[in-house]
C-alpha cells in the first residue's frame, strides 16, 4: 500500500491587494494537521473562524469538503481571508510549519485526476480555460470541459467486437476455424474512420483558435498595412501617415476580430532603403514571416504589377501567402483583380474574414469548432488514430489475422492515451506545469 501523499496548500487567488483572498489546503486527513490552527467546521457549511498564529489574529470564512466528495478527492479546506498579500504569505508559511507543504503548479488538479475526480481531457480544458485571452478561446475550453466526446465512445464500441474476433483468430484460428472477415470489418469501421477525419479538420481549426492566428502584414511602404493593423486590432496602435517608411519596427498585438483570436504583426515596409533605422526594421521581417500562420501581402489595388523586391522576399513562404488588395474603393474599373479586395479605412473587410476562415479554419466557423480537440497532444494522438484506421482498412482481404489484431490494439491504446486512462507521467508533468499553484 502506498503512503498517503503530503498535505498541500497554496493561494488560489492572485497575490494582489484585494478584498478577499483564497487559500486552499488538500490532504488525506486534514483534521490532525490543522488542529493547532482551528477546529474544522461542519462539512460544506461556510463558517467564520478566528485564526491565530505568530501574533496574527485573522477572521476567516472557512469551508470544509471531506474526501472523497471534493475537488481533489481528498479532504479539502478553503480559507477566505483578507486580500493582503503579506498576510496570505504569512498564513501559507505557517501552514508549512504544520506539515502542509506548498503545492507544485497544478498539483490540486493532478490529485483530482489521479483520484478519479476528473478526466485528462477535462483537466486540459481547465488549463486552457484559465489561460484563455479571448471570448472564443473561453468558449472552446468550456465546450471541452464535459464528458469524453461522443465519437470516442462510438469508436470504442465499434472496435471492441473486432478486437475480440481478431485476437481469437490469432489464438485459436487454425484449431477452431476462426478468421477475420476483412470485408465486414471495413464496412463496420469505415464510418469511424470518416469521423476521425472530420474531427481532424475540426481539431486543426480549433488549435489555430486556441493559440491565436499569427498574421503577418507585409507590403511596400504605404500599402495600407498600418491601417489594416489598426482596423483588426480595434484601436490605433500603429501610426498611419502618407510618409513612406513610417513603421520601422515590428508591432505586435493580440486581439479578437469577428470571433477570430489574432496575433497581428505589422512589419516595416519592404523596399531598398539607405536609412539605417528603416533597414533594421526590414531585417526583422523574415523571422516574423517564418513564425506566421498566414502572411498577408498587402498590395494597393492601383499597383499593376507586384514589386520584385517583395516577390523575392516572399518566395520562400509562398505556401502561406494571401494577397490582399488594399484601397479597393479606389479601383478605377469594375474588372476583377487578383487577391482579396478590401478597404480597411472604410471597414470593408468581409472578403478578408471569409478568406481567413477558408485558409486557416478550412471554411469552418469558429462555433463549429466547439468541443473539438485542440491541444498539441490531443491533435497528435488524433492524427495517429486516423493513420491507424487508414492502415487497418487498407489491409488485403487475405491478410493474416495478426495484422488487423495489431492495428486494432494500437487504435484502442491511442484512445486510452487520449482520454488519460493510459497515463504517461511525462505527459502529465507537461500538462500540470502550465497550471497556477492553487489549481
Amino acid at each position: 500500500m502506498h503512503p498517503a501523499p503530503d498535505p498541500i496548500c497554496a493561494p488560489a487567488t492572485a497575490l494582489l491587494p484585494s478584498a478577499v483572498a483564497l487559500v486552499r489546503v488538500s490532504g488525506a486527513d486534514l483534521r490532525a494537521p490543522l488542529a493547532p490552527l482551528l477546529a474544522l467546521p461542519e462539512p460544506r457549511r461556510a463558517s467564520l473562524r478566528t485564526l491565530r498564529w505568530d501574533g496574527f489574529r485573522e477572521k476567516a470564512l472557512v469551508l470544509f469538503f471531506p474526501g472523497p466528495a471534493s475537488y481533489t478527492g481528498e479532504d479539502l479546506v478553503e480559507f477566505q481571508v483578507h486580500g493582503n498579500p503579506r498576510l496570505v504569505r504569512r498564513l501559507v508559511a505557517h501552514l508549512g510549519t504544520l506539515g502542509i507543504r506548498l503545492a507544485e503548479p497544478g498539483e490540486f488538479t493532478r490529485r483530482a485526476l489521479l483520484n478519479g475526480k476528473q478526466g485528462l481531457l477535462e483537466a486540459e480544458a481547465l488549463r486552457d480555460l484559465v489561460a484563455a485571452e479571448t471570448d472564443t478561446q473561453i468558449r472552446l475550453a468550456q465546450a471541452r470541459a464535459g464528458a469524453v466526446p461522443d465519437w470516442v465512445a462510438a469508436a470504442r464500441q465499434a472496435l471492441t467486437p473486432w478486437m475480440a474476433q481478431a485476437e481469437a483468430a490469432v489464438d485459436y484460428g487454425e484449431d477452431e476455424g476462426i478468421s477475420v472477415n476483412m470485408g465486414r470489418l471495413i464496412e463496420a469501421l469505415a464510418p469511424i474512420r470518416a469521423r476521425f477525419h472530420v474531427e481532424q479538420a475540426r481539431a486543426r481549426a480549433a488549435r489555430h483558435l486556441q493559440h491565436g492566428l499569427r498574421l503577418a502584414l507585409v507590403g511596400r511602404p504605404n500599402a495600407g498595412k498600418s491601417t489594416l493593423f489598426n482596423a483588426l486590432a480595434g484601436e490605433d496602435r500603429a501610426i498611419v501617415t502618407d510618409i513612406p517608411g513610417t513603421t520601422r519596427d515590428v508591432l505586435e498585438v493580440r486581439c479578437e476580430w469577428r470571433d477570430l483570436p489574432l496575433r497581428l504583426f505589422d512589419t516595416a515596409g519592404l523596399r531598398e532603403t539607405a536609412d539605417p533605422v528603416e533597414r533594421l526594421g526590414v531585417a526583422r521581417v523574415r523571422p516574423v514571416l517564418e513564425g506566421a500562420d498566414l502572411v498577408l501581402h498587402l498590395r494597393p489595388i492601383q499597383d499593376p504589377d507586384p514589386d520584385p523586391v517583395l516577390q523575392e522576399a516572399l518566395a520562400p513562404f509562398a505556401g502561406k501567402v494571401l494577397e490582399v488588395r488594399t484601397f479597393a474603393d479606389q479601383a478605377e474599373s469594375a474588372s476583377p483583380v487578383s487577391g482579396v479586395a478590401i478597404a480597411a479605412h472604410q471597414g470593408d473587410l468581409d472578403a478578408l474574414e471569409t478568406a481567413l476562415k477558408d485558409r486557416v479554419l478550412g471554411g469552418l466557423a469558429p462555433d463549429a469548432c466547439l468541443g473539438a480537440l485542440a491541444t498539441d497532444r490531443q491533435v497528435e494522438l488524433l492524427d495517429d488514430l486516423a493513420r491507424q484506421l487508414d492502415l487497418l482498412l487498407a489491409l488485403p482481404p487475405a491478410c493474416p489475422p495478426e495484422l488487423p489484431a495489431s492495428l486494432l490494439q494500437g487504435a484502442w491504446g491511442l484512445l486510452a492515451r487520449l482520454t488519460g486512462e493510459d497515463r504517461a507521467e511525462s505527459a502529465l508533468d507537461e500538462l500540470f506545469s502550465g497550471f497556477c499553484l492553487g489549481k
